[in-house]
């Protein structure tokens, strides 16, 4: 584990919210970054530009001092006008570029509208560049959507021609830290005694005999440790859980050093889930983990776990950005909105289903079965 240290102040990153333009060296366009590539592309001439390389991992995504951070944030972090926009109607915070005054969230389909505000934050420390663009994004969705029951037609058709999925570098919050706990239980084992019972079979009392099971129980006391590395969580709250942990895993060894060249083309997110609260729910995570890991030390049939106590040292965290397909479409006045992964492209979303469809299945359904009566009954 690299040397925590505390979150340090950059003059490298562009103020938050300004645009990240890149002008092409042929003809001066916007270049954007190419995903799955380590270029930047010109969509007006195709001229690419490669983005350095050689750069030293190890020394540039460093582990930050947890404790550290919450003592000195106030003081230290980085105060920048952050040009963002809140949606009202899923929390979203989308940051824009200076010509922009408008747009839809991209989370839910709800028009947006500016409002500027400055606050102190930690930047990103790394990031994993898109490796799907938007045509193979929008593949898996309509793949996926394809597989489906019930779903509607319409929106099947209506998400192939509908407006580009909008690529987003959505924050997470990953934590190290190293465990010890020492507990008090109970392990169990588990053996049957033969009982003879009494039973009204056919109105005679029979005896008969049956397997009871019983536990036995022991007491033991004992420790464990566990170091935990990049317990990830998600530090937005514009998506459901059910949808971010359903394009998981992630592969965090492709992390690479943030720099704003893989920005040119996307959005970010604003992270609205704070360290210390990212923490509470890292922790709550490693505490399931724990207790796995005594159960396992306790041993025996069953177990049971009286106390327990768990010293937490050495937390560590990073700030990182992940990137994200996201498509909100809004069918029948109904808006429907589709997660894929930029990196491995699983895809997860709300799930449409067609009353019309529902409908013709359950006619046909009938009618099958009542052939298979009527078939049935002529066989008899």
């Amino acid at each position: 584990m690299a040397r925590p240290e505390p979150p340090a102040e950059s003059s490298a990153e562009p103020p938050a919210g300004s645009p990240i333009v890149f002008p092409c060296s042929q003809c001066g366009s916007d270049l954007r970054f190419q995903p799955g590539s380590n270029s930047m592309v010109c969509d007006y001439c195709g001229s690419t530009t490669t983005l350095p390389e050689g750069i030293d991992r190890s020394g540039v995504i460093r582990e930050l001092d947890f404790q550290a951070a919450i003592a000195a944030f106030e003081e230290k972090a980085d105060t920048e006008e952050n040009r963002f926009v809140k949606c009202d109607s899923c929390g979203a915070e989308i940051e824009l570029d200076e010509q922009v005054s408008a747009t839809i969230c991209p989370f839910c389909a709800s028009p947006l509208v500016l409002s500027p505000d400055s606050r102190r934050k930690i930047r990103p420390a790394a990031l994993i560049p898109f490796r799907l663009d938007e045509r193979s994004a929008r593949k898996a969705m309509t793949d996926w959507l394809g597989q489906l029951w019930f779903a509607p037609s319409g929106l099947l058709e209506y998400a192939r021609k509908g407006r580009a999925l909008s690529g987003i570098y959505v924050p997470y919050w990953t934590y190290d830290a190293d465990t010890r706990s020492r507990y008090s239980g109970l392990r169990g084992r588990i053996r049957y005694e033969t009982r003879r019972i009494r039973v009204n079979v056919g109105g005679k009392m029979q005896t008969r005999t049956q397997q009871v099971q019983r536990i036995d129980w022991r007491p033991v006391s004992g420790r464990v440790r566990r170091f935990f590395d990049d317990v990830l969580v998600m530090a937005s709250t514009s998506l459901p859980r059910r949808h971010t942990e359903a394009i998981e895993p992630w592969d965090l060894s492709a992390l690479e050093p943030w720099q704003p060249q893989y920005l040119a083309g996307f959005r970010a997110e604003g992270y609205t889930v704070s360290l210390d609260e990212g923490y509470a729910q890292a922790r709550a995570r490693m505490q399931q983990v724990i207790e796995s890991d005594i159960r396992r030390d306790i041993g025996g049939d069953a177990q049971q776990i009286l106390s327990m106590e768990t010293s937490v040292s050495d937390i560590t965290f990073k700030h990182v950005l992940l990137p994200i397909w996201m498509a909100a479409y809004k069918y029948r006045g109904k808006t429907y909105r589709f997660v894929v992964n930029g990196q491995t492209g699983r895809v997860s979303g709300e799930r449409p289903w067609s009353a019309v469809k529902i409908a013709l299945a359950v006619i046909l359904g009938a009618v099958a079965l009542g052939v298979a009566a009527w078939i049935y009954g002529q066989n008899r």
